[in-house]
């Protein structure tokens, strides 16, 4: 099966960087299908390439060790992936399934290169919709009582299929720093405004009491901090004073669905960089 290979760098930025890197594939005979790079304000330099892996004189398990070096000389961060790995997406969800639905069709769709093993919920709603896909449905309610043993149940799940990214599709819970700490940058939230306008619970009302003209959407990496992870993609849509509550609440859903596509697309084609508590996207 032929196969390419998606390299990610960040260090600080250096004269003779990109032909150092560039260098070193050519040295292990290989193709650069696609080159990206940024410099930050802070002088921090980002890349992503994208090599054929039909010819490329270095074997998976070889990678590593011989690109180490040259990693350290530039004091590099790097992650590399292969397209014949796909990611595996574990999908969180609560009552609101319209972002879940959504998700399940693109992939069936083949529009998200990934392998989608369960779905989890705090709610039964879902379960069907789940299941005409052939996908596990694991139904764990929580009460306050409850969540430290919940999320323990979920943290399990997640071991046990092996998952590489989490993605809430409205799962209406706060997760504690132990769920966040364990896939920290591998955790993409959708939050129905956008952000940093409007966190927290029902914004779509907040929204219209404030008569705002523009409603959105933001798709973000999960951290300790409610709603304020690196935002990886939002859009928007035109409001008007003749709509209510729940106009917004419809066409805030469809916003929803195609901003968490997109950062979810995203973060499984590896275009996405975290820069403290910003993202680049090579789009």
């Amino acid at each position: 099966m032929s196969y390419n290979i998606r390299l990610l760098i960040d260090c600080p930025d250096r004269k003779g960087l990109i032909a150092a890197i560039s260098s070193f594939i050519a040295m292990h005979n290989g193709n650069i299908l696609s080159a990206d790079q940024y410099v930050s304000d802070s002088g921090r330099f980002f890349m992503r390439l994208v090599i054929e892996g039909e010819g490329f004189g270095l074997r998976k398990e070889e990678f590593g060790a011989a690109f180490t070096p040259l990693a350290r000389q530039y004091s590099m961060n790097w992650q590399i992936y292969y397209t014949d790995q796909p990611k595996r997406v574990a999908i969180l969800v609560s009552k609101q399934d319209h972002c879940l639905v959504d998700l399940l069709w693109r992939w069936d769709a083949g529009e998200l290169p990934a392998e989608i093993p369960l779905v989890i919920s705090n709610h039964t709603n879902a379960a069907s919709r789940v299941e005409a896909y052939g996908i596990p449905f694991y139904h764990l309610p929580v009460t306050k009582e409850t969540r430290e043993e919940q999320e323990d149940k979920i943290l399990d799940l997640l071991d046990k299929y092996s998952i590489d990214l989490v993605v809430l599709a409205r799962y209406m819970q706060i997760l504690t720093p132990k769920v966040v700490n364990a896939y920290r940058q591998r955790m993409i939230n959708i939050h129905h405004s956008f952000l940093p306008a409007f966190v927290g619970a029902n914004p779509y009302h907040q929204a219209h009491a404030r008569g705002v003209k523009i409603i959105g959407a933001t798709a973000h990496y999960v951290t300790e901090e409610l709603d304020a992870g690196p935002i990886i993609n939002q859009d928007i849509a035109h409001v008007s004073h003749r709509d209510t509550v729940q106009d917004m609440i419809r066409i805030g859903r469809e916003v929803e669905r195609r901003v968490l596509a997109r950062a979810v697309r995203w973060h499984l084609e590896d275009r996405v960089l975290v820069d403290g508590n910003r993202t680049v996207v090579f789009e």
